[in-house]
């Protein structure tokens, strides 16, 4: 089965009051399955587009990595870091 075809791997919500909550071209590939993204936690090395506020709060509002179709591989790819990040934090 191709990646595209994955029923599991792609979820819109298009009735949610934010729908889409980033700025994106074409809202039929805009993916809600990672509504909040679990590579925030990564910080700096999540490898998205973020910045950091003022007042030092990580703003993704200009990322859309998460909400691409084609990227679902990518974020659940580095669920092992988020668990090794997690252990250490314990």
């Amino acid at each position: 089965m191709q990646e595209e075809t994955k029923q599991a791997w792609f979820f819109q919500h298009r009735a949610c009051e934010y729908f889409p909550c980033h700025t994106v071209a074409d809202t039929e590939e805009f993916n809600c399955l990672f509504c909040y993204c679990p590579l925030y936690a990564l910080g700096e090395h999540c490898g998205g587009n973020y910045r950091y506020t003022a007042e030092g709060i990580k703003d993704c509002s200009e990322c859309i990595f998460p909400h691409q179709r084609r990227n679902y591989q990518a974020v659940t790819g580095r669920f092992a870091e988020l668990a090794d990040l997690a252990r250490r934090k314990s």
